[in-house]
């Protein structure tokens, strides 16, 4: 695939795509991964400019407290999506949050 983006864009895209199966990152987690982490809303604006959501998994970020913030496709589906991932949802949406420690 041919992305477009800046390349804070395509650096925050990455670190998306590096994101696993199931598991979820915060915006500042995701922050500090790209060397940026003063950058937690410059990462949110790159995440809601995703035009490839799903195939680069931007359902996958939420918030440092664990909420579900921002989704295009609104925060219902986002949820879901989570809860899919969740070992075919058979797991709490917070069984994933801050998996780091895990």
């Amino acid at each position: 695939m041919d992305i477009k983006g800046s390349e804070f864009q395509l650096k925050v895209w990455d670190a998306l795509l590096k994101i696993k199966y199931g598991k979820t990152n915060s915006y500042l987690e995701i922050a500090k991964k790209i060397g940026r982490p003063e950058a937690v809303r410059a990462i949110a604006n790159a995440n809601g400019q995703n035009g490839l959501a799903v195939i680069i998994p931007c359902h996958r970020v939420i918030g440092s407290d664990g909420s579900l913030t921002g989704y295009g496709g609104g925060i219902a589906i986002k949820k879901k999506l989570i809860h899919l991932e969740s070992r075919y949802g058979r797991n709490k949406i917070t069984d994933f949050i801050n998996n780091e420690k895990k």
